[in-house]
């Protein structure tokens, strides 16, 4: 079985490195596992920023991002098996965490978090990784 690709994108048409001509796609589907790329305030228009100067609102955003394409790529948000996420700031992990928490509910990932001087962007306060595997009987 070949990976799928799910919304192939290039860097040069997007908001964050426009001079860059980097391609990359939201998620990729190996067999069960699947693996998203980090979800902040980006739309997945790849232009549209939310949350600026607000980690709640970046993490809000992140996580609709998540549940669409954890679904684009034949998977269910309780699939989700692990997470890694990333603050500018020690103290936004009291902003994003109920966020996390809200969408999260009785799923029960493993959990990293990291403080990081920096991400991307200087307005991305708030990154969460994804990876999910799809259990045999939904393959």
């Amino acid at each position: 079985m070949s990976h799928e690709r799910i919304r192939l994108l290039n860097s040069k048409d997007g908001v964050l490195m426009p001079v860059m001509n980097f391609e990359n796609c939201q998620a990729v589907r190996a067999g069960r596992y699947v693996f998203l790329r980090g979800q902040t305030g980006l739309a997945l228009d790849n232009k549209t920023f939310i949350g600026k100067g607000d980690p709640a609102a970046q993490a809000e955003n992140a996580m609709q991002c998540v549940k669409t394409l954890i679904e684009e790529a034949g998977a269910q948000m309780e699939d989700i098996c692990k997470i890694t996420t990333y603050v500018t700031e020690r103290e936004y992990r009291n902003d994003v965490y109920p966020v996390l928490a809200k969408h999260l509910q009785g799923i029960g990932p493993v959990s990293t978090g990291l403080v990081v001087e920096g991400l991307a962007d200087p307005d991305i306060d708030f990154e969460i990784d994804v990876f999910a595997v799809i259990p045999d009987e939904r393959l």
